[in-house]
């Protein structure tokens, strides 16, 4: 577990803002003085097509309402009228910034169901590709945050430089640099090309140094500080009521990592420490990626000095007339995210009887209007990025 300090946190106010405002009706009930207005579904700081009904008491946050639905592409009910492999390419398509950790959930939850097991050298690979899509999703937040900020263009240049790099070596290894399609029940779907380690082990080791410069750059910058702390407070109990999961509920001091909690896959094999905030605010959403970036990088190190020889899928799988017998399994990872969950039920077809998706975007969003209450209207840029969300999984 790792704790930090806020800098010059002592004379904030950290939890006496969000209950300033209720929810209800202001007491005029013909609503005199509050303006109601819409950001989105084009937006740009709504992170894609993504609607915000707000209503303001003068810049003052009164209520919140979030709107979905404008990217729904009917992908459960899809993939319930074809086979179970023909869907691993559409799970690319939820949070399209992580295809890999997407597969990896999805193919989780198939092996439970079918009964399958993975051979050592494909259960290291999903590790070390796993943490590499969570180095690259976290950098994006970071420098997405900063652009919400008005910090234009250099943070989140400098972020993207990075994932350059990781989907890059995607690229090479899938043949796609975003939507993967990698992974495969029992295993993974090609084994690595010559000298591909060899190119991972450059790219994590110039990350470390990235992130030195981040935070040397960034975490006690007086305006990032003012901007951050004090602002979203997320309260422990509300995160936990409200099923948030991710660096976003451990930066409101939960100790919850489904790697440490479940240890799917191999991860009982790593020593990796599980960072915690204290506040709940955006600040801390923003250290918990910085936190989380090195522990990923410790976890890589030790993946890829491991990593055995030998199959990548169990020769056992038979792709072509996939029937698992009837029954039903859930199977989640802890995604970039949060919680990225998939519950099958099968009727013994080659099809899932039912199939459905636990996203973290769209939970985690649930507790925005919570967040928001009280604030500023420029606030609500900052709060929802901090959240990170994708409307490839909120909609599905």
């Amino acid at each position: 577990m790792v704790d930090f300090v806020h800098p010059n946190r002592s004379n904030l106010e950290t939890e006496n803002r969000r209950y300033r405002f209720q929810k209800a009706e202001r007491e005029d009930s013909e609503g005199q003085g509050v303006l109601e207005i819409s950001m989105g579904p084009q937006h740009p700081s709504t992170h894609g097509v993504f609607r915000m009904d707000v209503a303001l008491d003068g810049e003052t946050v009164v209520r919140l309402k979030p709107v979905f639905g404008y990217l729904h592409r009917n992908h459960e009910k899809i993939a319930e009228k074809t086979t179970y492999l023909s869907s691993m390419p559409y799970t690319d398509r939820l949070d399209y910034f992580c295809s890999m950790t997407n597969n990896w959930a999805y193919a989780l939850a198939v092996e439970k169901l079918a009964g399958l097991t993975v051979p050592e050298r494909a259960e290291y690979l999903r590790v070390i590709l796993g943490e590499l899509t969570r180095l690259q999703n976290h950098a994006c937040l970071m420098g997405f945050l900063l652009q919400d900020l008005g910090a234009m263009g250099t943070p989140l240049m400098y972020a993207f430089r990075e994932r350059e790099k990781i989907l890059d070596l995607f690229e090479s290894l899938s043949g796609s640099r975003m939507m993967c399609n990698y992974m495969r029940f029992g295993g993974c779907r090609v084994d690595l090309p010559a000298g591909w380690l060899d190119q991972v082990r450059q790219v994590t080791g110039g990350f470390g140094p990235f992130l030195d410069e981040f935070e040397q750059l960034l975490t006690t910058n007086e305006i990032l500080m003012a901007r951050l702390q004090g602002v979203g407070v997320l309260p422990r109990e509300l995160a936990i009521h409200a099923s948030i999961t991710g660096p976003v509920l451990r930066a409101s001091g939960v100790n919850y990592d489904i790697r440490k909690v479940d240890h799917y896959g191999i991860y009982d094999r790593f020593e990796f420490r599980v960072p915690l905030g204290d506040h709940g605010d955006c600040y801390d959403r923003f250290m918990m990626r910085l936190l989380e970036m090195r522990e990923s990088l410790r976890i890589l190190e030790a993946a890829m000095r491991d990593l055995p020889e030998g199959p990548i899928l169990d020769p056992k799988v038979k792709i072509r007339n996939f029937k698992p017998k009837p029954g039903e399994a859930y199977g989640r990872i802890e995604a970039p995210k949060g919680e990225l969950g998939f519950y099958l039920i099968s009727d013994g077809s080659a099809n899932p009887y039912r199939y459905r998706i636990r996203p973290p975007s769209l939970i985690n969003l649930t507790v925005l209007e919570d967040l928001c209450l009280g604030h500023k209207l420029a606030d609500v840029v900052i709060i929802l990025g901090s959240i990170d969300i994708v409307l490839g999984e909120v909609d599905r």
